[in-house]
């Protein structure tokens, strides 16, 4: 031992080496599809108009690759008071067009002095999935109610298109429920139909959909406000129930 420099102890770099040991553990622990795979909201996202308002729902599960990422994700973001927006495709992509539409309208609004409408907001992320088409992977639906139109729902599909629409579905689990939908859907519903009919919805998805699960929530939009619903798991309806 060098008496004129002895070691000293460097906390900083114990703790490097420690994260290091880990990281290089985690290369043989974790499976390679989940190292590489972007984490994605593969999932079912409904959205349903009524007299008086919207329904909206969808599962919580996020998921990279068959990696569960997370079990209780909240898909239903708001973007005002009355206006959510329904998340489906990268997660990162999806949170960012969020956020960038919830600072433009909260611009909006103060410079307006009022709420902004639903179909503002549906045109503001429209753009953005228009836009940053060739780098994100984002479809998504903006549903809410505004004074002038009432309740109303917009599909924000990959590419950019905007369509209005009375009932819609996205994400990877809708691609089992679309003979759900069109064999059950009809206009002119109840509030209390069309919250069945996205519980129910959801729950089919979720059973045959690896990239849906977890719980279901639920959101009812309208003139006095938003409810939120959440039901678990063990809650749901019964698939022989249905």
């Amino acid at each position: 031992m060098d008496i004129l420099n002895p070691m000293t102890y460097d906390a900083e770099e114990d703790r490097l080496r420690e994260r290091t040991k880990y990281s290089q553990m985690d290369k043989h622990l974790i499976p390679m599809e989940f190292q590489q795979q972007p984490v994605s909201t593969g999932t079912t996202i409904v959205a349903v108009e009524y007299d008086g308002g919207v329904i909206i729902g969808a599962d919580t599960r996020t998921s990279s690759g068959t990696f569960v990422m997370n079990r209780f994700t909240d898909k239903l973001t708001p973007l005002t008071d009355r206006i959510f927006c329904l998340r489906s495709g990268s997660a990162a992509d999806t949170q960012a067009i969020a956020q960038v539409v919830q600072y433009q309208l909260d611009f909006l609004s103060a410079e307006m002095n009022e709420p902004p409408l639903v179909r503002i907001a549906a045109n503001c992320v429209r753009r953005l999935i228009y836009q940053y088409r060739d780098d994100f992977v984002a479809g998504m639906i903006v549903a809410g109610w505004d004074k002038k139109l009432g309740g109303q729902v917009y599909s924000c599909p990959l590419g950019g298109l905007l369509v209005r629409q009375p009932v819609t579905l996205g994400g990877s689990g809708s691609t089992y429920i679309w003979g759900y939908l069109d064999n059950n859907y009809r206009p002119n519903m109840t509030k209390q139909e069309c919250f069945d009919f996205v519980l129910k919805g959801i729950t089919l998805a979720i059973t045959r959909d690896g990239s849906s699960g977890g719980c279901a929530r639920l959101a009812i939009i309208n003139k006095d406000g938003v409810e939120r619903v959440d039901v678990l798991g063990n809650d749901l309806p019964k698939v022989f129930d249905l």
